[in-house]
């Protein structure tokens, strides 16, 4: 425990923070936080915040779950970790066994990573070596969306719409083809007729299902990707759906891909795998495109790919103990419960707001856009602060204020949330 300020002060001389313009982090009040209990983070001076976005989306369960410390400590006592290259461990078969019957892909394989553009970026090159690999060299080009963010490796960013200022990387992008924004009127037109026309030379198709939740929320049906998956089977292109944000139930379901009655050749996941414990992420094949790897050792076909901590040891256990507690909690009934109650507070007390222009949530994931006078006003920031303010932490996204609640959330704490936003944006100049 201490002084905020002077934590602050050192943090500020030693750290850098992603996504941070540090010469004026401090003047931003940040929280440094010293520890956490349930879904509260506790700062180095005993303030209390309810954890609202879930740590950037990570934290499912919340802070401190006994059950997923034991898991830590008992894999603690066999090892910490061992190389999956060329060898295998106990507990990464055990989470990939465990996993196989949950994924919407068919007769899956996983590859693991550490975070979410880091298995982007596996899938981006599964996909092309999927091709190469059966003699094809001309596919070597992806569609992408508008609105797209799946993180900041180059791949990735590739891939991705720009925005959150790296346009200063555009000269690093290789190029796409990019479809608009499938939240947008005509999209889906709009990329079927993309995928006919570009198909011969479309290594894959990459989206976010359901929601893009970096464009600010931008939702988009079902319909939409079971409409592109369609057409991209009739070119022979491949499916990448991106789940690192959607998946582990942020959307009512395990994972959104199952509420579009589609299966993707490749899934990518991230964020809430360990329900926020440990780095870890997985890029998820199909049987189709895992045998188009098989081939004698040392061969061409092998995917020379990898990275040191992939499949680390204490990420898997607590990963594996994660998904058991999602039954034996029965955490998908509790995401149905709380997102309902937030719809109908969302749509009574916040949306009506003047200073509100659309709110937008499917399931626990949620965008409150601002409707600013004039530019320059930081409303989202200013929101956002003002919501930690009164004890509850959100971060915003431009002027969309992101509610990403963990999903063992009670109803008390929904009210507290709506209450802190209400209040928050209500002290925003019109």
């Amino acid at each position: 425990m201490g002084d905020a300020a002077s934590w602050i002060e050192r943090d500020a001389a030693s750290v850098w923070h992603g996504f941070t313009q540090m010469s004026c982090y401090a003047d931003n009040r940040p929280v440094v936080v010293e520890r956490a209990e349930g879904r509260e983070l506790i700062d180095v001076e005993g303030n209390r915040y309810l954890d609202a976005i879930s740590s950037l989306w990570v934290t499912t369960l919340g802070h401190r779950v006994p059950e997923l410390d034991d898991a830590v400590r008992a894999q603690l006592d066999r090892v910490a970790h061992s190389t999956m290259l060329g060898n295998g461990n106990r507990v990464v078969i055990e989470l990939a066994e465990a996993l196989a019957p949950r994924v919407p892909v068919e007769d899956p394989r996983f590859l693991f990573a550490s975070d979410g553009a880091a298995a982007v970026e596996q899938a981006l090159k599964i996909a092309f070596q999927f091709w190469t690999n059966q003699g094809v060299t001309d596919r070597t080009s992806y569609l992408a969306f508008g609105g797209a963010y799946h993180g900041d490796t180059v791949g990735s960013l590739a891939v991705g719409d720009g925005g959150f200022g790296t346009d200063v990387f555009d000269p690093l992008r290789f190029p796409v083809v990019r479809a608009p924004g499938l939240n947008e009127p005509g999209a889906v037109d709009a990329a079927v007729a993309l995928l006919r026309e570009h198909g011969s030379r479309l290594a894959a198709v990459v989206l976010e299902p359901l929601v893009q939740g970096a464009a600010g929320m931008a939702l988009h049906d079902p319909e939409a990707v079971a409409a592109i998956a369609e057409a991209a089977a009739a070119e022979g292109v491949l499916v990448i759906h991106d789940e690192v944000a959607t998946g582990f139930g942020r959307t009512g379901t395990l994972f959104a891909t199952e509420q579009c009655g589609t299966r993707p050749d490749l899934l990518v996941l991230g964020k809430g795998i360990t329900g926020g414990y440990l780095p870890m992420s997985a890029t998820v094949a199909s049987r189709r495109v895992w045998d188009a790897f098989l081939g004698p050792d040392l061969s061409e076909r092998t995917f020379y790919h990898g990275h040191s901590y992939s499949g680390n040891a204490l990420a898997a256990a607590v990963a594996l103990r994660h998904l058991e507690l999602f039954d034996e909690w029965d955490v998908l009934s509790n995401v149905a419960a709380r997102a309902a109650q937030l719809d109908d507070a969302l749509t009574r007390r916040i949306a009506p707001l003047p200073q509100v222009l659309e709110v937008r949530q499917r399931g626990l994931m949620v965008g409150i856009e601002l409707d600013p006078p004039a530019e320059g006003l930081r409303w989202g920031r200013r929101a956002s602060a003002g919501c930690v303010d009164r004890g509850v932490l959100v971060r915003p996204l431009g002027d969309v204020v992101v509610l990403m609640p963990p999903l063992t959330t009670t109803a008390e704490e929904i009210d507290r949330i709506v209450d802190a936003v209400e209040a928050s944006i209500g002290d925003l100049d019109r």
